[in-house]
């Protein structure tokens, strides 16, 4: 996926710089800091509930209703408004 990142400059030359020296691509260098990255946040341990079940719950004895509105949502926060792409 293409997609446009705004970065001080500074910030971007020192990671141009640190690609080239290791022999790789800005893309490669790039995916490897944002994967190391999201892996440090990801929690260990049990996955906490999303955010909704603390104010509405879940489904009793249907995790499958459950995970079929947390996609939904998941769904719905991933689209684009066409209005704020101008």
């Amino acid at each position: 996926m293409k997609t446009t990142v705004e970065l001080p400059d500074a910030l971007f030359r020192a990671a141009k710089a640190t690609a080239a020296r290791q022999g790789r691509s800005l893309r490669e260098f790039f995916t490897e800091a944002l994967q190391d990255k999201l892996r440090e946040e990801i929690p260990e341990g049990p996955v906490p509930p999303p955010p909704w079940m603390k104010y509405f719950g879940a489904f009793a004895g249907s995790p499958a209703e459950s995970a079929r509105i947390q996609d939904a949502i998941d769904d719905e926060f991933g689209k684009v408004d066409p209005l704020e792409e101008s």
